[in-house]
Formats: structure tokens, sequence, C-alpha cells
């Protein structure tokens, strides 16, 4: 029941009172009735919100960053884009700990158009919106066809299956029971791992590429995978395959938390970190795990070894980044540019007016925009 639609009612100071009578025959057919009376406080006025300092461009896929303001009743906050919900944490902006901040992203799997939305609500359940405006940045992502061989069916497929009956049906019964119904208990996983966000950020400057890799797949990569000369599934690669060397040792991107250090099926042995603030990492397929869970983690620190455990048809190490359980974008982690530019500004406690105006075309002393010499 919504108290503010109910005719008469007010804020302030009310008693709730609540009477409970049966059918008993006792006290001349009155019954027995039983009262319950509490002083409450009605609350009809929904938080207040302030955007500090936003994103004027958001990779489709990619991530974006704000710095909002909202009343001290407020139960929840941050960002909500279709169907995911981004929360903001306090103190972390310098010098203001009364300002959130929240990482954000607008999914590669939702539609453009969504619009995204900076909400608050109370305690009473009064909410407050505040449409976000941004540019939408097209990023084109790739479709592939991967052609599945017999050995490849049974040598790396069927040992995933954990079915007993799918190991009996044909292979293509057994590739859509591991890429589709093993491949969604895997992700269920990952999401619920990387919704558990640390309220602190454990990490600082760019991310890393692992060292001399090679990309191979890259993220959001549309996959059909036909078997004979028939398309039997497809499914969204959420990340960067990266190659080097068999075995080659797998560093952490930045400093975090091991919260995850064991096979988890088509992705193999993985390992992911929490960064805080709801940014993690993943690593997987790896041959061998040399961190455990609770972990602190440096920059550039071993976690283990490349391999092809897993749904892997070679030796390489799956990339991924997560924000509150969602797969963005890696490539704008490893850009110090991105970072300097939409994060560090924020947290340095500056407007979005600051921000545009340092990211402005410098003029020259003649009036014009200054060009850079080739």
């Amino acid at each position: 029941m919504v108290l503010a639609k109910l005719p008469g009612v007010k804020e302030g100071p009310a008693t709730l009172r609540v009477v409970a009578r049966d059918a008993s025959l006792w006290g001349w057919f009155k019954g027995n009735e039983t009262v319950l009376q509490k002083q409450i406080a009605i609350d009809l006025t929904p938080p207040t919100l302030e955007l500090i300092a936003d994103d004027r461009y958001i990779n489709f896929g990619g991530a974006g960053a704000l710095v909002y303001r909202t009343s001290a009743d407020a139960a929840t906050s941050g960002v909500r884009v279709g169907k995911h919900f981004f929360p903001g944490f306090a103190g972390q902006i310098k010098d203001k700990p009364e300002h959130l901040l929240v990482f954000f992203a607008h999914p590669y799997d939702t539609p453009p158009g969504t619009r995204a939305v900076l909400v608050s609500t109370d305690k009473a359940g009064n909410t407050r919106e505040m449409p976000l405006v941004y540019e939408l940045k097209d990023v084109k992502y790739r479709k592939s066809t991967i052609a599945l061989s017999d050995s490849f069916m049974q040598n790396t497929v069927a040992p995933l299956a954990r079915d007993p009956a799918a190991r009996q049906g044909s292979p293509k019964e057994l590739f859509v029971a591991v890429n589709k119904t093993l491949r969604k208990q895997n992700e269920d996983q990952i999401t619920a791992v990387t919704k558990k966000a640390s309220p602190a950020m454990l990490w600082k400057g760019a991310f890393t590429q692992l060292s001399n890799s090679k990309v191979e797949a890259n993220f959001a990569d549309l996959r059909t995978y036909v078997y004979k000369g028939e398309a039997i599934d497809s499914a969204y690669h959420v990340g960067y395959d990266l190659s080097v060397t068999k075995r080659y040792p797998v560093e952490a991107a930045n400093s975090g938390t091991v919260v995850l250090a064991e096979d988890l099926g088509i992705y193999g042995n993985t390992v992911i970190l929490d960064h805080g603030l709801g940014l993690f990492t993943l690593y997987s397929h790896l041959s061998a795990i040399d961190v455990k869970v609770g972990d602190p983690i440096k920059p550039k620190q071993i976690l283990g070894r490349t391999g092809e455990t897993g749904l892997a048809g070679g030796d390489h190490l799956h990339y991924g980044v997560y924000l509150h359980g969602v797969a963005v974008l890696p490539v704008e982690w490893w850009d110090g540019k991105w970072i300097n530019d939409n994060i560090v500004p924020k947290l340095e406690g500056q407007s979005g007016e600051e921000i545009a105006a340092a990211q402005a075309p410098k003029k020259s002393g003649r009036g014009g925009t200054r060009k850079r010499r080739r």
C-alpha cells in the first residue's frame, strides 16, 4: 500500500492501530479483540538528488563514472540502466565525504536507446529519479564462426558435461548442454561474486594488459559454433583472449583482493580479483592457480599460469572486467588517459564544469585553436 495515495494522509507523527477480532461466542457474541498500537512517522517526501559531475560520452558496452549528492535519509542510491543497478559509494571524494561516487555501465546487451537514471530511495520507499544525459559512442562488436572438431567434442567438451544423460546424447546435444546450461551456471556464479563489492577503492592508475600478449578474441564477440557444417549454438564472448606462450605467468592487472580461486566449469581454473567499488577482473583457463581467496594482491603479482582448462581450444588467458556483475569493455581500464580524464578529476572533487573546462581544446594567443604540429 502506498500511503501517499490514501486520501487524508499527511506527513508527520501518526498512530498505527491494528485491531484483530475472532468469531468467538464469548462475551455475548462479541468475540475476542486484540489491539496493537504504535507511534510512527509518515514520510511522503522523496530524497533530494544533485548531480555534481558526470560523463558526456559513454562507449556502448563500456563504463562511466559520476559524482552526486543525496539527502541523509536515502537508504539506497545509484544508477539504473535497464535491468541493471549500480550502487553509489560515499567517502571516496577528496574533502567531500557527503558526495557519492558510482561506476556504471551501458551494457553491450542493453539497447542503445535505454535511458540511464540516477535514482535515490529512502527507508519509507519514496524514490526520486534524475535522467542522465550522455552521448553513447558506437562500438562495433564482431561476429565470428568457430568450427568444432570431433576431437574437441571428445577431449574438451565431454569432460565438462555434468549430466550423465548429456554424455550419452549426440555431439550436438552434448555441446549445447555445456555451452548453454553449464555456461549459464558459471556466469550466474560470476555475477553473484562480482556483485559483492568492497566499499573502498583498492586500485590505482591504469590496469595493465598481460605483458607481451596478443589479443586473439575481442569483448562481446557473438560466436556461432558449427559442427559438421551445421550451426548448433551461439554465445557472447565477454572478455579478451590473450595469448603469449604456453604456461605464461599471469599478472594481476591492478591491486585488489582474491574473491574466487577455483575450477569454474567452462572457464576452467579461474581467479577473480575485487578492486573495490564494484570493479572486478577475471582470469580464466589457467593451468595453475598460485593464490587463494582472501589474499591481498599487488599490481603485476603472479596469479597463476595460462592454460587450456575449461572450454578452451588452446593455451591462453581469458581476461574479463566486471562492474557490479556486468561484463564491461576491458580496454578502457587499460587506457591511462581515459582513467585520468574520466575518473581521477572526480576523485579529486572537481565539478562537471571544471572537468569540461580542463578537457576543452586550448586556444592560441591569436584566438584560434592550437594545432598540434606534425
